[in-house]
């Protein structure tokens, strides 16, 4: 079997899984953020945190809640790193510098999981599963209760209320993300992911000198990583490790992972605003750009300039032989078009077209399928920008989902929009404007801007894959990344939030003959254009230095 043909069918096998997957998951989200019941543990948890989940609340109040939720996790986390060396289960490991520190803590509250460290050589077992691990469950939980309560303002009118943050929460992280990782990792370690809690050990002996590996709990953290479109690895190769991705068959499974939920976060979104076939009209969207990228991707990773290649069966640099070029190549995509950032192979080894792939992906905003709740109110958001373009198109105030986009609805998704580019490009201008930043870059000219570049998009749209060749372990780039990753975030969040707040206070609007059909392959393909325009009008001029200068010049 040939490299095209074997990449070609584990394709098609992930499609199939996720379509088996896409009904019984989505529908069952939509019955956990409907249900009135609460179970026994929950409330266990509602009394320990002082919490009543039966309380409604308006969009300010939902908002206090995440903010403070989130805030409480950066302190928590980073006095954990820092307190690393007199904790036990360290491993020897002293206590993470103050802007490092800073920067993990927000990276992995934020759901966007950057590293600027070597795990296996800085991270003991404790930072690990109380720290890292768990906040890969409840920043994850946030993302869909967020996307939840915009859910709630489609679907509710005349009244301001969202529901409940701490319920959405708890709810997200007991009844989803808990018993999904569970069965994922024990899958993982059927395969040869290893799960333990050893010290450090000696493995043998490497170009002269021994090599020495920690082990850990490598397995459930793996799973709820790639569920959770975490990404943040055990060890510094991250899902190119064999220890956290030991087989194909493996490398395959953490990409159904990854876009899972996601994409089954349509279903939910279409059931609990009463029209499945809006549910289909999103993930039409989301797959059509999905499928396009990796076709994409896989042609370029395996087109074939000069004998090497041709031997290799595509551009091999930087990827894993277990994989090849179409894993890698799906994996990639899957994990630049979510807020994933979990790597199987360095995306700075991929042809210049390629890398710019990966790029632009993150660049879309991770919204087809996106990160877990962030994709879903991501698209939405951008469905709004298509509704409001086809009503200057006909002349007609426009609608969504029986609700009128007035000019407070447009005002934020516009701002929305705006965020995380802004923060892209001004950190990235000011990075290569000074002289300190650019001595970070291992490569000069298009390939070293593309590590500046791919380093504040990462972080911007809360993805924290690496280009790779950037020292970013340095206090400029911790404390500014740092910065990216926690605006980039709440920032849109408060857009969102104030957005479902507009709507849920609305009345329904009758649909009449004029009313645009939001659930039609026409308005699919208005959506598609719509986030493909809008994206490329934004980042083309900093894609022509760095990505396509570079292909172009191949």
């Amino acid at each position: 079997m040939g490299p095209v043909l074997a990449g070609a069918l584990q394709l098609l096998a992930l499609m199939a899984a996720l379509a088996l997957a896409y009904v019984p998951l989505g529908t069952y989200m939509a019955k956990v953020y409907s249900s009135e019941r609460h179970l026994r543990v929950e409330k266990w948890i509602y009394k320990g945190i002082g919490a009543d989940p039966d309380t409604e609340m308006r969009w300010p109040a939902y908002l206090r809640g995440v903010l403070a939720f989130s805030a409480v996790g950066v302190l928590f986390l980073y006095l954990l790193q820092r307190l690393q060396g007199v904790l036990p289960g360290s491993l020897g490991f002293s206590s993470i510098d103050p802007d490092q520190a800073f920067n993990t803590a927000v990276s992995f509250v934020t759901n966007t999981n950057w590293q600027s460290y070597y795990g296996e050589q800085a991270m003991g077992h404790v930072v690990q599963t109380a720290g890292l691990a768990v906040q890969n469950f409840v920043s994850a939980a946030v993302g869909i209760a967020v996307a939840v309560a915009l859910v709630r303002g489609f679907a509710r009118s005349r009244t301001g209320e969202l529901g409940n943050f701490w319920a959405d929460l708890v709810r997200g992280v007991v009844r989803i993300l808990l018993p999904l990782a569970f069965l994922a990792a024990l899958v993982l370690v059927a395969c040869g992911a290893i799960q333990n809690f050893s010290g450090i050990h000696e493995v043998g002996q490497f170009m002269g000198g021994s090599q020495q590996w920690n082990g850990g709990a490598v397995a459930s953290q793996e799973a709820i990583k790639e569920l959770g479109t975490n990404g943040g690895g055990y060890f510094n190769a991250n899902s190119a490790h064999p220890f956290e991705n030991p087989t194909p068959f493996t490398n395959l499974f953490e990409i159904f992972l990854i876009l899972v939920i996601p994409f089954a976060l349509t279903r939910t979104f279409g059931v609990m605003v009463g029209s499945v076939k809006q549910g289909y009209a999103i993930l039409a969207t989301m797959a059509t750009i999905w499928v396009g990228f990796t076709a994409l991707m896989m042609w370029t990773e395996f087109a074939h300039h000069g004998p090497a290649l041709q031997i290799a069966g595509g551009a091999m640099e930087g990827k894993e032989v277990r994989f090849g070029v179409g894993g890698s190549s799906i994996f990639a995509v899957a994990t630049t078009l979510t807020s994933t950032g979990a790597v199987d192979s360095f995306h700075s080894s991929f042809t210049g077209l390629g890398g710019g792939i990966t790029m632009l992906g993150m660049m879309l905003g991770e919204i087809t399928p996106g990160g877990t709740g962030s994709g879903l109110y991501g698209i939405l958001i951008m469905a709004i920008i298509a509704v409001f373009i086809a009503g200057l198109m006909v002349g007609r105030t426009p609608e969504y989902l029986g609700k009128k986009i007035g000019s407070r609805e447009i005002k934020l998704a516009a701002c929305y929009i705006l965020v995380t580019p802004a923060l892209v490009l001004v950190l990235t201008a000011f990075a290569m404007a000074l002289p300190t930043p650019v001595h970070s870059m291992t490569n000069s000219g298009a390939h070293g801007f593309s590590e500046i570049l791919y380093a504040y998009t990462s972080a911007a749209n809360n993805n924290g894959s690496a280009f790779a060749g950037l020292n970013a372990d340095t206090q400029w780039f911790n404390t500014t990344l740092g910065l990216a990753m926690a605006l980039g975030r709440f920032v849109p969040m408060i857009f969102v939030l104030a957005l479902a707040g507009s709507l849920a206070e609305q009345k329904p609007v009758p649909v009449t003959a004029g009313t645009l059909r939001t659930d039609k392959p026409l308005y699919t393909g208005l959506l598609v254009g719509t986030v493909l325009i809008v994206t490329g009008l934004t980042y083309f001029p900093a894609l022509a230095l760095g990505p396509l200068a570079e292909g172009l010049a191949a």
